[in-house]
């Protein structure tokens, strides 16, 4: 760990004190979650990069195996994606590894006021599984494309309508989760249930 992170963390931790003293619950809030995002971002370089990466690799191999539409090379970071015309090569990277949109929801829902640490760990768990598995069907979306459609698509397919889907799958997560609807809050009573009942 540096001395430039070091120093963040001591002045962020500091001026979450002083907040909380002040009771000043909504600049706690931002100052809390805007901190965390950055510390954590920090902080998984290189090896939670690596695992979120590996993470989706393997999620897309065993889908694209079933299918047969692509090739996937785990230890590389690589997909190749077949085709008639021209297959295309796939790295999956930082960006496409889906850890900063997972980072952002973690850090928000730590800080988050209106729920309990049970029902944090609740949706933490559920919101990791969700922006992973929206980040699989994304470059499904890809592959199924790019397959299909030849090299051409690739842009189209991975700029566009792959994130378009990415984002409304994520933006229908924090909808559910941050308004405190009574859909999110009836996920966790069931929850509660079923264990209660198990």
């Amino acid at each position: 760990m540096n001395s430039y992170l070091l120093l963040g963390i001591i002045i962020w931790i500091y001026m979450l004190s002083v907040l909380k003293r002040a009771k000043l619950t909504a600049f706690s809030f931002i100052v809390g979650s805007v901190g965390m995002f950055f510390i954590l971002m920090a902080v998984s370089t290189p090896y939670w990069i690596w695992f979120f990466t590996h993470a989706v690799i393997n999620g897309v191999s065993l889908l694209s195996g079933v299918t047969h539409m692509a090739t996937t090379y785990a230890k590389y970071g690589l997909v190749y994606i077949n085709n008639n015309l021209n297959p295309v090569m796939m790295t999956i990277d930082y960006e496409c590894s889906g850890i900063i949109e997972t980072t952002a929801f973690a850090s928000l829902l730590a800080f988050y006021p209106m729920y309990s640490r049970k029902e944090k760990v609740f949706y933490l768990i559920l919101g990791l599984l969700w922006i992973y598995l929206s980040n699989v069907i994304r470059l499904m979306i890809v592959i199924i494309m790019v397959h299909v459609g030849g090299a051409s698509m690739f842009y189209l397919a991975h700029t566009i309508i792959g994130r378009i889907v990415f984002y409304i799958l994520v933006i229908a997560l924090y909808y559910n989760v941050f308004t405190y609807s009574r859909l999110s809050r009836g996920m966790y009573k069931n929850f509660k249930e079923r264990v209660k009942r198990a």
